[in-house]
């Protein structure tokens, strides 16, 4: 069963990193560099210190927590774990596969990039989604910086699958956690 899976995922991996074109390759190392979404994450924090001023502080810190728990569960917790080489250094695959940046570390289970992207779409979507709907497009973005990670050669499907749902949990669990600690000082107020 696990030779299978693992067949299907490679199988999917090189079909989706083959569909390739020149024109896209400076748009997906544009999506998977990590300082390429600085203006982004820059504009967010602003949105949400001028729509909700003192309340954008617990919001940050939360969307925050979530992505470090999200980042850290992937990075430190199941890469080493795993060992589950990325595509890129697997020497039976290199000459397969489209690379468009140097391959990055060794292990590639579970994606970081995926983990941190969906942690920070669903942490917007449990704090503000009822009031600003809108905001379920950032897992548009999401997704997109997530594929790019299988474009540029660094991650399996699995492993972007894997990431995703490390961070829709993140994303819960802080958010909860953040709504538990809200009610608590609401109720110390009124007490």
């Amino acid at each position: 069963m696990r030779d299978a899976l693992n067949r299907l995922d490679t199988d999917l991996f090189l079909w989706l990193n083959g569909q390739h074109a020149p024109w896209l390759d400076p748009i997906m190392v544009f999506a998977t560099e990590r300082n390429s979404w600085f203006p982004f994450y820059a504009l967010l924090i602003g949105w949400l210190a001028v729509r909700y001023r003192k309340q954008a502080l617990y919001y940050i810190l939360t969307l925050v927590a979530a992505v470090v728990l999200s980042d850290q569960t992937a990075s430190t917790l199941l890469k080493p774990l795993t060992l589950r080489l990325r595509p890129c250094h697997e020497s039976a695959l290199q000459p397969l596969i489209h690379p468009v940046l140097e391959c990055g570390g060794l292990y590639g289970f579970a994606s970081s990039h995926a983990a941190n992207t969906f942690t920070l779409a669903t942490g917007l979507w449990l704090l503000v989604g009822r009031e600003y709907p809108q905001v379920k497009w950032v897992y548009l973005w999401a997704a997109f910086v997530a594929y790019s990670r299988i474009y540029v050669g660094a991650h399996y499907p699995l492993d972007i699958l894997a990431g995703a749902g490390i961070g829709v949990l993140a994303a819960i669990l802080c958010t909860r956690a953040y709504r538990a600690l809200q009610r608590r000082a609401s109720q110390q107020r009124t007490a």
